[in-house]
């Protein structure tokens, strides 16, 4: 009898870690509520509300996406991100569910994927992180080089991408980091990769969600919004994977944040996007 008592005494723990770990897919699923974002960028005021003869005002343009308006568009994002579940509506469930159910699927088989399936071996996994590095040092270049081209060049499109993708990237970090002080999640490398949340020694090292994928994902998500081409895309977002995939294969991530970090980014680099082009609309519509 007394060789059961630490299988009783595990119960409560296991069931607590359990209800920790549904608590958790529906706050990732709220919070991750922006694929709606992209209509719910304020829409431009009807002309019949000026007044008569009234002087109108000057229409946005390219030009009007600067360096020194980007800290304002910065914090106009992180307004619409951060309430954007308070706006969720029936038709997102469409996705939200098969969304939170992956997740929570990913969740439940974590520990098991980086104890059993992905390798240890310390050279493959150092050889991961590096390429997982290297790659995301692109990613973060990328927008200073478009924008550098454009500056050079006189190309305003793609100065203008260049802001965009630095944006994107800001607000992507700025969700990251709040996400990571919500979950405190342990990294695989503690207490074999049991991937516990909710942990305050995991502070702001935390494992959920990859800050990698989710600036990767931020990234390629805006630099394939400006240039939509099938090519693009497909360098892209094959280098984005590429950084979740190696997150996880070096023993830095469990598969579930790299899931919830590339869904993160791209959502916030498709609403820079999108919201740059919707104001594009609007003005060619004055």
């Amino acid at each position: 009898m007394p060789k059961s008592l630490p299988f009783y005494s595990s119960k409560p723990r296991f069931r607590v870690r359990r209800r920790g770990q549904i608590v958790c897919v529906l706050m990732v699923a709220l919070s991750l509520s922006c694929r709606m974002l992209a209509e719910q960028v304020a829409p431009a005021q009807p002309a019949s509300a000026s007044l008569p003869n009234a002087p109108q005002p000057q229409a946005q343009s390219h030009d009007e996406v600067t360096v020194l308006g980007s800290p304002r568009d910065i914090l106009h994002d992180q307004k619409v991100i951060w309430t954007s579940p308070l706006r969720l509506r029936p038709h997102d469930l469409k996705w939200l569910v098969p969304f939170a159910l992956a997740t929570g699927a990913a969740i439940a088989t974590d520990h098991r994927a980086m104890s059993q399936v992905v390798s240890r071996d310390p050279s493959f996994n150092n050889a991961s992180v590096n390429a997982s590095n290297a790659v995301i040092g692109g990613f973060i270049a990328l927008p200073v080089a478009i924008y550098g081209y454009g500056h050079f060049e006189q190309d305003n499109h793609a100065r203008v991408a260049g802001i965009l993708g630095g944006e994107a990237m800001v607000d992507a970090v700025a969700v990251e980091q709040g996400m990571k002080l919500v979950f405190w999640r342990e990294r695989p490398a503690v207490d074999s990769a049991r991937g516990r949340f909710f942990q305050s020694s995991a502070g702001v090292d935390s494992s959920f969600p990859s800050s990698h994928s989710v600036v990767a994902w931020a990234t390629a998500a805006t630099v394939a919004g400006e240039y939509p081409s099938p090519w693009t895309q497909l360098a892209v977002y094959s280098a984005a994977a590429g950084v979740s995939l190696t997150r996880v294969m070096g023993q830095q991530h469990f598969p579930s944040d790299v899931l919830v970090g590339s869904v993160a980014g791209w959502l916030v680099g498709h609403y820079v996007a999108h919201r740059h082009r919707k104001l594009l609309a609007e003005t060619e519509r004055h």
